[in-house]
């Protein structure tokens, strides 16, 4: 994990780079707000939401080319486990509006919890 300051606690918005098959995370309070603070395979949130900029999906489906217009927002807490009873959420702009459950489709709209370990989302289910 590479980090720019100390994250734990911090409100942060975060989303998966396709180039560097990281994490990336952009600090949303603090010193560093709006600047990307971390690079990491495994972390954890709590209090999550996903946001998604509608402008940013629909410049992907009129382009066919990505940009970062999608993540989740949280508070950045330390990795624990275990991570049972959840269910793993994806996002593809050409299917959906939204974050979605993978095996039933059904939109995700937040969680009190969320592990991002590789580039598996894994939430408590509501």
């Amino acid at each position: 994990m590479i980090w720019k300051e100390s994250p734990v606690g911090q409100r942060v918005f975060v989303y998966y780079n396709l180039r560097s098959h990281l994490w990336s995370v952009k600090a949303l309070t603090g010193p560093n707000r709006g600047l990307v603070i971390a690079h990491c395979t495994d972390l954890q949130l709590s209090s999550v939401t996903p946001r998604v900029s509608e402008a940013g999906r629909q410049r992907v489906l009129r382009d066919k080319q990505k940009n970062v217009h999608a993540g989740l927002v949280g508070h950045w807490v330390p990795l624990a486990g275990p991570y049972v009873h959840t269910a793993s959420i994806t996002y593809n702009p050409y299917r959906s509006a939204t974050f979605t459950y993978k095996g039933d489709g059904e939109a995700y709209s937040g969680s009190a919890r969320a592990w991002l370990i590789g580039r598996d989302v894994r939430v408590g289910k509501i």
